[in-house]
């Protein structure tokens, strides 16, 4: 079902428009990682930042972890790195965390917890840059695990392919936004998120039919979803943004990211669970294997566990 846009929850509207007012950002100091710190200035309402480097054992079979060295190497290197963000007037905090075993992964959703971050900005891909892995570990692990928003930034250029550039999208992130839609209570949140966020200039509301035994099936929930999809889009547009609907039939997953690249979005927003989704898991499949494949930047919203029931 889809409902109107409107909210009268003003803690949970609150918790939308404040998404980016304090982020954090765990660094390796990488080259991609650098680049995407930049963008972090960009975003809408943001206010404060946590740089993040945690430290694991350089060599797994040493039989003396010492981390001193590196400890100290990081604290100078954060504080080079706080400096692109305090130039534009933003408040910093900087943090180093070592860890002799364990996901590293954890111990961002750990900081993110105890620092009260509201999204987590992260590159999706760092130093260990391998070809043919289309997203590195430690960003897959945050993806799927972790409970916080969270805005993985990808460029192509940066990859060493062709394709859009850092430049192109830093500084209007939300200048185009493809949202896809499962119509679910979750993505209606994810929607209303990105009607109140500052600087939105175009929104492209999708939905892909992936399911029908027969093609005169298909053609009745076309319909009935761009029916749908057009109520959005009254909605939205009253609220004075621009709205394109588009409905496709395929893989889901395949049809965001076709799309994404054929209109050349400068982001993805969707909601990390849609229909039918297993509260066991941090991330649905489809939200995941767009941030796995795509070339875009992907904002994945947190869906709350009551909006399911």
């Amino acid at each position: 079902m889809v409902d109107e846009l409107k909210y009268h929850n003003d803690e949970l509207i609150q918790e939308m428009v404040d998404m980016f007012e304090k982020v954090l950002f765990p660094t390796d100091f990488s080259k991609y990682s650098q680049k995407v710190l930049e963008c972090v200035r960009e975003l809408p309402g943001v206010n404060e930042v946590v740089l993040l480097h945690v430290i694991g054992p350089a060599d797994p079979l040493a039989r003396v972890w010492d981390p001193g060295g590196r400890i100290d190497e990081s604290k100078v290197n954060l504080i080079e790195e706080s400096k692109i963000l305090s130039s534009r007037g933003l408040s910093v905090k900087t943090r180093t965390e070592a860890i002799m075993e364990g996901d590293i992964a954890r111990v961002i959703q750990k900081v993110a917890d105890e620092e009260k971050s509201s999204v987590i900005v992260m590159g999706a891909r760092g130093k260990s840059v391998v070809e043919g892995i289309f997203l590195g570990n430690v960003a897959k692990n945050v993806l799927r695990y972790g409970n916080t928003n969270i805005l993985l930034m990808r460029y192509k250029i940066l990859e060493g392919r062709s394709g859009p550039s850092l430049e192109q999208f830093c500084s209007h992130p939300f200048s185009r936004i493809l949202c896809p839609t499962d119509l679910s209570k979750p993505a209606e949140e994810a929607i209303a998120f990105i009607k109140r966020t500052k600087g939105v200039g175009e929104i492209l509301l999708q939905h892909v039919v992936y399911r029908g035994e027969t093609w005169r099936e298909i053609e009745a929930q076309t319909e009935e979803t761009t029916r749908k999809l057009n109520v959005i889009r009254d909605e939205l547009e009253e609220a004075g943004i621009k709205v394109k609907i588009h409905t496709s039939v395929g893989n889901p997953a395949e049809e965001i990211i076709s799309l994404a690249e054929k209109e050349n979005v400068s982001l993805i927003a969707m909601s990390s669970h849609g229909t039918g989704w297993l509260k066991q898991l941090g991330v649905g499949s489809t939200t995941y294997d767009v941030a796995k494949m795509g070339d875009r930047p992907v904002l994945v919203i947190r869906a709350r566990a009551e909006c399911t029931t």
